[in-house]
């Protein structure tokens, strides 16, 4: 029996499965994907006391703010992979992006990370065959620019 092809709407659930309930690690932050497309990926995290980094001025540890823009460019460069495929069954797609890793990151933190929430946007730069750049924002609720991030992805 022939497994059946995947729409692009199907790969796309198959993303926010795996980033929703098979990565432990973001469930442990709590972060939750707001909302994705082809073009851009927004992720949101709740203030919670365990991620603080600096208790005197109640901040968002930076190793979570890095992670974050991590997790959300990671994303974005599963949703491009996805954009360009065809005709995978579900198993060709998950082994396909089972291959996604992080190459390289950098991360400009520009402003302590103070909120009740914060929300991580990703837009892809380039996207060749082999890897995809892609830059990755971090604001809170009141909309204020706490840090970016730029990143290669191996596809």
């Amino acid at each position: 029996m022939q497994e059946t092809k995947l729409t692009q709407k199907a790969m796309l659930d198959l993303v926010m499965d795996v980033f929703d309930q098979q990565l432990p690690f973001n469930r442990f932050l709590g972060l939750q994907i707001e909302r994705t497309n082809f073009d851009k990926a927004t992720i949101r995290l709740n203030w919670q006391d365990n991620l603080m980094g600096n208790p005197y001025q109640k901040i968002l540890h930076g190793g979570v703010t890095a992670a974050i823009l991590d997790t959300v460019g990671g994303l974005m460069a599963m949703l491009y992979v996805a954009k360009d495929l065809n005709d995978l069954t579900a198993d060709e797609f998950r082994q396909r992006i089972a291959r996604i890793g992080t190459i390289d990151m950098r991360v400009d933190y520009l402003r302590p990370g103070k909120g009740e929430e914060f929300t991580a946007t990703a837009e892809m730069i380039r996207k060749g065959n082999k890897v995809a750049v892609c830059r990755m924002e971090l604001h809170n609720e009141k909309g204020t620019h706490i840090a970016f991030g730029t990143a290669t992805y191996m596809l």
